[in-house]
Protein backbone atom coordinates (compact mmCIF):
# COMPACT_ATOMS: atom_id res chain seq x y z
CA UNK A 1 0.00 0.00 0.00
CA UNK A 2 3.06 2.17 0.26
CA UNK A 3 3.08 3.50 3.35
CA UNK A 4 5.56 3.64 6.48
CA UNK A 5 3.98 1.97 9.21
CA UNK A 6 4.93 0.70 12.98
CA UNK A 7 2.75 -1.80 14.45
CA UNK A 8 1.97 -1.79 17.97
CA UNK A 9 -0.04 -4.24 20.37
CA UNK A 10 -3.26 -3.03 22.34
CA UNK A 11 -2.24 -5.24 24.87
CA UNK A 12 -5.82 -5.91 25.64
CA UNK A 13 -7.90 -9.12 26.45
CA UNK A 14 -10.45 -9.85 23.81
CA UNK A 15 -11.92 -12.17 25.40
CA UNK A 16 -13.72 -9.85 27.33
CA UNK A 17 -15.68 -7.78 24.62
CA UNK A 18 -18.56 -9.94 23.22
CA UNK A 19 -20.67 -9.41 20.70
CA UNK A 20 -23.57 -11.35 19.43
CA UNK A 21 -23.51 -10.34 15.72
CA UNK A 22 -19.79 -11.08 14.24
CA UNK A 23 -19.63 -7.43 12.74
CA UNK A 24 -20.44 -5.76 15.56
CA UNK A 25 -17.75 -7.52 17.35
CA UNK A 26 -15.12 -7.01 15.10
CA UNK A 27 -15.79 -3.52 15.24
CA UNK A 28 -16.03 -3.10 18.84
CA UNK A 29 -12.47 -4.63 19.13
CA UNK A 30 -11.13 -2.33 16.28
CA UNK A 31 -12.53 0.51 18.93
CA UNK A 32 -11.16 -0.87 22.27
CA UNK A 33 -7.84 -1.11 20.67
CA UNK A 34 -7.66 1.91 19.25
CA UNK A 35 -8.55 3.74 22.64
CA UNK A 36 -5.83 1.27 24.20
CA UNK A 37 -3.57 2.34 21.47
CA UNK A 38 -4.16 6.14 21.89
CA UNK A 39 -4.32 5.96 25.50
CA UNK A 40 -0.72 5.04 25.83
CA UNK A 41 0.25 7.39 23.03
CA UNK A 42 -1.02 10.05 24.77
CA UNK A 43 0.99 9.62 27.81
CA UNK A 44 4.01 9.52 26.17
CA UNK A 45 6.22 13.28 25.14
CA UNK A 46 5.95 11.92 21.49
CA UNK A 47 2.35 12.16 20.78
CA UNK A 48 1.80 15.75 19.99
CA UNK A 49 4.76 15.09 17.42
CA UNK A 50 3.28 12.27 16.18
CA UNK A 51 -0.13 13.08 16.11
CA UNK A 52 0.47 15.68 13.30
CA UNK A 53 1.24 13.23 10.77
CA UNK A 54 0.02 10.18 11.91
CA UNK A 55 -3.32 7.43 11.18
CA UNK A 56 -3.93 4.67 13.12
CA UNK A 57 -5.00 1.74 11.96
CA UNK A 58 -6.40 -0.75 13.89
CA UNK A 59 -7.84 -4.33 12.24
CA UNK A 60 -9.48 -7.42 13.87
CA UNK A 61 -11.15 -10.45 12.65
CA UNK A 62 -13.20 -13.63 13.55
CA UNK A 63 -14.22 -16.81 11.98
CA UNK A 64 -18.01 -18.13 11.72
CA UNK A 65 -18.67 -21.60 11.88
CA UNK A 66 -21.74 -23.21 11.92
CA UNK A 67 -22.97 -19.87 13.32
CA UNK A 68 -20.76 -19.83 16.27
CA UNK A 69 -18.24 -16.90 16.58
CA UNK A 70 -14.52 -18.25 16.42
CA UNK A 71 -11.16 -16.20 17.69
CA UNK A 72 -8.12 -18.01 18.21
CA UNK A 73 -8.11 -21.24 20.02
CA UNK A 74 -7.46 -21.12 23.78
CA UNK A 75 -5.41 -24.95 23.59
CA UNK A 76 -4.43 -26.95 21.27
CA UNK A 77 -7.57 -29.52 21.58
CA UNK A 78 -9.63 -26.56 20.93
CA UNK A 79 -7.46 -25.90 17.68
CA UNK A 80 -7.82 -29.37 16.48
CA UNK A 81 -11.89 -29.03 17.20
CA UNK A 82 -12.16 -25.99 14.73
CA UNK A 83 -9.80 -27.44 12.26
CA UNK A 84 -11.79 -31.01 12.44
CA UNK A 85 -15.39 -28.60 11.47
CA UNK A 86 -13.94 -26.71 8.85
CA UNK A 87 -12.46 -30.12 7.15
CA UNK A 88 -14.58 -30.59 4.57
CA UNK A 89 -16.84 -27.75 5.37
CA UNK A 90 -17.16 -23.98 5.10
CA UNK A 91 -16.19 -20.98 7.50
CA UNK A 92 -17.13 -17.34 7.02
CA UNK A 93 -14.08 -14.91 7.49
CA UNK A 94 -15.63 -11.68 9.30
CA UNK A 95 -12.83 -8.80 9.22
CA UNK A 96 -12.82 -5.32 10.26
CA UNK A 97 -10.53 -1.84 10.13
CA UNK A 98 -10.83 1.25 11.79
CA UNK A 99 -8.67 4.76 11.06
CA UNK A 100 -8.02 7.43 13.46
CA UNK A 101 -6.49 10.70 12.84
CA UNK A 102 -4.28 11.07 15.71
CA UNK A 103 -4.56 15.05 15.78
CA UNK A 104 -8.51 15.23 15.76
CA UNK A 105 -9.74 11.91 16.91
CA UNK A 106 -11.60 11.59 13.77
CA UNK A 107 -12.65 7.69 13.26
CA UNK A 108 -13.84 5.99 10.19
CA UNK A 109 -13.98 2.05 9.82
CA UNK A 110 -15.88 -0.89 8.37
CA UNK A 111 -16.00 -4.44 7.79
CA UNK A 112 -16.13 -6.90 5.08
CA UNK A 113 -16.95 -11.11 4.90
CA UNK A 114 -15.73 -13.89 3.03
CA UNK A 115 -16.25 -17.75 2.57
CA UNK A 116 -14.31 -20.48 2.56
CA UNK A 117 -14.48 -23.92 1.55
CA UNK A 118 -12.35 -26.38 2.52
CA UNK A 119 -11.68 -29.74 1.22
CA UNK A 120 -11.18 -32.60 3.84
CA UNK A 121 -8.01 -31.85 6.00
CA UNK A 122 -6.70 -35.89 7.16
CA UNK A 123 -5.96 -36.07 11.10
CA UNK A 124 -1.91 -36.32 10.30
CA UNK A 125 -2.38 -32.75 8.60
CA UNK A 126 -3.96 -31.35 11.64
CA UNK A 127 -1.89 -33.15 13.90
CA UNK A 128 0.88 -31.69 12.67
CA UNK A 129 -0.24 -28.15 12.35
CA UNK A 130 -0.74 -28.04 15.62
CA UNK A 131 2.50 -29.84 16.95
CA UNK A 132 4.59 -27.37 14.77
CA UNK A 133 2.30 -24.53 16.41
CA UNK A 134 0.73 -22.69 13.46
CA UNK A 135 -2.85 -22.84 15.38
CA UNK A 136 -3.02 -20.84 18.92
CA UNK A 137 -2.20 -17.50 17.18
CA UNK A 138 -4.56 -17.24 14.21
CA UNK A 139 -8.45 -16.44 14.24
CA UNK A 140 -9.84 -19.89 13.53
CA UNK A 141 -6.83 -21.97 14.24
CA UNK A 142 -5.95 -22.02 10.50
CA UNK A 143 -3.27 -20.03 8.59
CA UNK A 144 -4.64 -20.55 5.44
CA UNK A 145 -1.87 -19.60 3.52
CA UNK A 146 0.39 -21.91 5.28
CA UNK A 147 1.84 -24.52 2.82
CA UNK A 148 0.09 -27.42 4.91
CA UNK A 149 -2.87 -25.93 4.69
CA UNK A 150 -3.37 -24.30 0.96
CA UNK A 151 -4.34 -27.78 -0.54
CA UNK A 152 -6.84 -27.81 1.74
CA UNK A 153 -9.01 -25.05 0.47
CA UNK A 154 -11.25 -25.51 -2.10
CA UNK A 155 -12.40 -22.08 -2.94
CA UNK A 156 -12.86 -18.72 -1.09
CA UNK A 157 -16.38 -16.26 -1.98
CA UNK A 158 -14.59 -12.86 -1.33
CA UNK A 159 -11.70 -10.72 -0.84
CA UNK A 160 -8.22 -13.28 -0.09
CA UNK A 161 -6.98 -10.50 2.41
CA UNK A 162 -10.46 -10.17 3.93
CA UNK A 163 -9.32 -13.64 5.43
CA UNK A 164 -5.71 -12.91 5.58
CA UNK A 165 -3.55 -10.02 6.05
CA UNK A 166 -4.89 -6.16 6.12
CA UNK A 167 -8.10 -5.94 3.81
CA UNK A 168 -5.89 -3.18 1.59
CA UNK A 169 -9.37 -2.05 -0.56
CA UNK A 170 -11.38 -1.44 3.15
CA UNK A 171 -8.55 0.27 4.60
CA UNK A 172 -8.15 2.73 1.82
CA UNK A 173 -11.86 3.38 1.91
CA UNK A 174 -11.74 4.34 5.69
CA UNK A 175 -8.28 6.01 4.90
CA UNK A 176 -10.62 8.32 2.67
CA UNK A 177 -13.32 8.57 4.88
CA UNK A 178 -11.72 9.84 7.76
CA UNK A 179 -9.30 12.54 5.93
Amino acid sequence: MGYEFTIKSAGIDEKVIRREKPADLVMALVEVKADAIVSRLKSTAQFDVEAHSTLLITADRVVVYEGIIREKPSSKEEAREFIKGYSGGQAEVVGSVLVTILKTGKRRGGWDRAEVYFYSIPDEVIDSLINKGFTLNVARGLMLEHPMTLPFVEAMVGKTDTVMGLPKALTEKCILEAL
